[in-house]
């Protein structure tokens, strides 16, 4: 066998709920050519002129109403993660962010620099995504690849292909919920990171298959876009999630959240479908982020306070959000599971 260590990546956080930490934080993530697919220039104009001197003290606003004594909730709960996989592991293991700290390339390093097994050839990367999406799984992928590179690292990446619909993950996803789905409840609404439609097209091999009619991403009309189409992906999700939890199709709802800008997003949004359930008459629901395996500002913030006020608002009663699966016991042994067995990592739902 090789030898081998494992890093993990999250998203990121800034390193404080405040403004100058936000913006830096900020201009790392909106600068990323994988997240506003744009040239340099006009990106620039729109981060730098639109974005950055007034955005920053909103976001550091809603940081602040879900930091705690230990920091982001991102951070901390994907350490608390890191930790739980260690001790189920007898390998190198690390944990890092795209954006902030710590780094993909400062991980590296300290993997490199700190075996003591003559040599690590290859390094196991696990972007905790389970759908594909340019600016989430292949932005770290390619930081990844550049950390190795100009750092002249004799290293083999081997990265993990995205798990939306594995065996093991689903059955977490739906351990998660098991009490929450064994009470009394209305509807279950499934929200996920919404994309612009363009970051769907653009990751189409085909290129006339995505966004082409409304049954594209159906499974039951197989197509090589399917590898990479986000949209694909989180319907198959819920349906994965669907047929093991034993909900009808007139029981849950899909919906995509965390907009920005004026360019055209997957639809319907999160927040217009929060108040249509209420229209309807639905008082208690339930609603989980499977777009996200960690708790952070998209899920407690958006979802879990602001999500909550807007249902409310609209007439509903009662939602009840549930948490993602930061490091349960299942989730834990599912990344174990993975890590021990690559590249045997092919069981699917079905």
């Amino acid at each position: 066998m090789n030898n081998r260590a494992v890093l993990l990546a999250n998203l990121g956080s800034p390193d404080a709920p405040e403004v100058p930490e936000v913006r830096k934080y900020l201009k790392q993530f909106l600068m990323d050519p994988y997240v506003i697919q744009l040239p340099w220039l006009l990106r620039a104009l729109i981060v730098n002129l639109l974005v950055l001197p007034k955005r920053p003290y909103s976001s550091a606003e809603a940081y602040r109403s879900v930091w705690t004594e230990q920091g982001s909730p991102l951070v901390y709960r994907s350490h608390e993660l890191l930790k739980a996989l260690k001790s189920k592991l007898d390998l190198p293991v690390a944990m890092a962010m795209r954006y902030g700290n710590p780094s993909i390339e400062s991980q590296i390093k300290s993997l490199v620099a700190n075996d003591d097994k003559g040599g690590i050839d290859e390094i196991l990367f696990i972007p905790l995504y389970p759908h594909h999406a340019d600016s989430t799984v292949t932005t770290s992928i390619k930081e990844a690849e550049r950390a190795i590179r100009d750092n002249n690292f004799s290293v083999k990446l081997q990265p993990l292909k995205p798990f939306y619909d594995n065996k093991l993950y689903i059955d977490a996803l739906v351990n998660s919920a098991a009490q929450e789905l064994s009470e009394n409840f209305d509807h279950v609404l499934f929200s996920y990171h919404g994309l612009p439609e363009l970051h769907i097209t653009k990751s189409d091999p085909t290129g006339n298959h995505c966004l082409k009619n409304e049954s594209c991403c159906s499974s039951t009309s197989p197509s090589p876009a399917h590898a990479t189409c986000y949209r694909h992906q989180v319907l198959r999700t819920t349906e994965c999630f669907a047929q093991k939890a034993g909900l009808s199709p007139n029981q849950y709802t899909l919906a995509y959240q965390s907009r920005l800008g004026r360019a055209k997003w997957l639809e319907p949004s999160t927040e217009q479908t929060l108040v249509k359930l209420a229209e309807q008459g639905m008082k208690k629901i339930l609603v989980l982020c499977p777009a996200f395996v960690t708790d952070c500002l998209e899920t407690l913030e958006e979802i879990d306070i602001r999500g909550r006020e807007t249902f409310l608002a609209a007439g509903g009663e009662e939602l009840t959000y549930i948490p993602c699966l930061n490091n349960n016991d299942d989730w834990v042994e599912c990344l174990a599971s993975w890590i021990k067995e690559y590249p045997l990592v092919t069981s699917t739902a079905q």
